[in-house]
């Protein structure tokens, strides 16, 4: 039988292993490398980048704190598929997150969440994760893949 005390110390214990499990095994993408697009095709229309985030700092940022219009589009770029996850704190509209799986200056989309909401709390902001890994992924204004026709598999060219 467990004393009480000792049931304390060793779920704390156990905590103090995973967190170090979890700080030695989990690593933070890199910046990605080589030149970035500013525009991207997709349906026959050509859109410009607004913003671009290709370190983490700057993935973390994202459209957090910024104006975003109907033209604002944001491309978030990693040095290697990954399945990387969004959440929405501090945006100050609804936007669509586009994953993509890129290869050169092409690449298909391989995610969608359609009119992801704000959120002010960090701690509860849902979390959003691509179900197939992705190597850029764009946030535009909530609207923006209805209104292109995009969905899985929709070829978006870069350039």
């Amino acid at each position: 039988m467990v004393q009480p005390g000792k049931k304390s110390f060793l779920a704390l214990a156990a905590v103090a292993v995973l967190l170090t499990y979890l700080a030695y095994n989990y690593t933070v993408p890199g910046p990605a490398t080589g030149p970035l697009p500013s525009t991207f095709t997709v349906g026959g229309k050509t859109f410009q980048i607004t913003y671009t985030a290709s370190t983490q700092a700057q993935r973390q940022e994202g459209l957090m704190n910024k104006k975003v219009t109907d033209t604002t589009t944001m491309l978030f770029a990693w040095p290697s598929p990954g399945y990387y996850q969004f959440y929405m704190y501090d945006t100050n509209t609804s936007l669509d997150i586009i994953w993509i799986d890129t290869t050169g200056d092409t690449g298909l989309v391989v995610y969608i969440v359609a009119g992801a909401q704000p959120c002010y709390d960090l701690l509860t902001c849902p979390r959003f994760t691509p179900t197939s890994p992705a190597n850029y992924a764009i946030e535009a204004k909530a609207g923006f893949v209805g209104a292109n026709g995009i969905q899985i598999g929709t070829t978006i060219g870069f350039g």
